[in-house]
């Protein structure tokens, strides 16, 4: 089969992605390994994504979400490749919005009974004392678009106004977005890798994430710790909590209308307690220190080959009905115009 990356250059990119250029030559090389013929496109400019058309591979992978253009309009790839009867791996434009907007993906769960940290959003001077604010103190402050810890760190808990506004103005003037604040989770992180077969199956993948103490004795799961890989991802060995973990996976991964893949964060409070955090619905694909990844090889001893080959076979599926019919018209063609007409065509169709 003919298979082609789609990255573009992402060494600065703050929301989720299969990661940099050199993670996605690894899965280039990975695939080759497979059996397949595959190209890595890295994409500047829209005349770089429509090569790619033109070429009519029989999958694409798309390791970021859309093409940035300066002075342009995000180009989404899956919408693109919608346009062009592109196969793509991963989930639709509409639903890829979870992943790029954590508010809209809390807010939608929430409305279907999943429970998710209680929450605002809020903009530099939007509130003039603590009286006026939604929720109490301690507060938790993170963009509410970026992946990766981008923007968390030891000054995201805040415990009094000045710090709540000091934090709010320093976010926004970096991300340009409004601020997603939530009530603090004093309790454990766990994250949970939703893979889909080509029969139908989910293989879920639940394991707990241990960040390291910081300066203020907290454990926060921010941009440094995960750059350095310095939390340890554990195996959960408490089958009553894993149970929970995977349950409440399968409801968002159906709830947001996810496709082929996806990464579920979850956190308990003090009381055990669990909730959503967010989705990662083109997660990282590191080998041997992405989330996604690891926890299919920690819970479901995956390899990192094997988690590749699943991604691949399951978007490959999808062009078999196409397949079947050009073999049919192929080896019957005196026969095509009859068959036009008929429930077989019909059934094909």
């Amino acid at each position: 089969m003919n298979i082609e990356i789609i990255t573009t250059p992402n060494e600065d990119l703050i929301e989720s992605g299969f990661g940099s250029i050199k993670v996605c030559s690894n899965m280039l090389e990975t695939i080759i390994f497979l059996g397949h013929n595959v190209i890595l496109n890295i994409c500047k400019t829209e005349v770089d994504l429509y090569k790619t058309v033109l070429r009519k591979p029989d999958l694409v992978i798309l390791a970021v979400k859309y093409l940035s253009i300066e002075n342009e309009n995000n180009i989404w790839l899956s919408e693109y490749l919608n346009k062009h009867n592109i196969n793509y791996t991963g989930s639709t434009r509409l639903v890829l919005n979870f992943d790029s907007n954590k508010v809209l993906a809390k807010s939608h769960l929430k409305s279907i009974g999943i429970k998710t940290a209680d929450f605002f959003t809020a903009i530099p001077n939007q509130y003039k004392s603590e009286d006026e604010l939604p929720l109490l103190f301690p507060l938790f402050l993170k963009p509410s678009n970026a992946a990766n810890g981008n923007g968390i760190d030891d000054l995201s808990f805040v415990t009094c106004f000045s710090d709540f506004e000091d934090k709010v103005s320093s976010l926004y003037e970096l991300f340009n977005t409004p601020i997603l604040v939530e009530e603090f989770l004093g309790g454990k992180e766990y994250t949970v890798s939703v893979m889909q077969t080509n029969d139908g199956e989910l293989i879920v993948s639940a394991i707990e994430i241990v960040p390291i103490l910081s300066t203020k004795g907290l454990r926060i799961l921010g941009q440094q710790a995960k750059k350095d890989d310095l939390e340890e991802l554990k195996k959960i060995k408490n089958k009553n909590i894993k149970r929970i973990l995977e349950k409440l996976a399968i409801k968002v991964f159906v709830g947001l209308n996810v496709r082929d893949f996806g990464r579920m964060d979850f956190k308990t409070n003090d009381k055990g307690e669990f909730f959503f955090m967010e989705a990662n619905l083109v997660p990282g694909m590191t080998n041997g220190s992405s989330y996604f990844p690891k926890a299919l090889e920690i819970e479901n001893e995956l390899s990192y080959s094997e988690v590749v080959e699943m991604m691949i076979s399951n978007g490959l599926e999808r062009i078999k009905p196409k397949v079947k019919i050009d073999k049919y018209i192929n080896k019957y063609p005196r026969y095509l115009n009859s068959l036009l007409n008929t429930s077989i065509m019909r059934f094909f169709r």
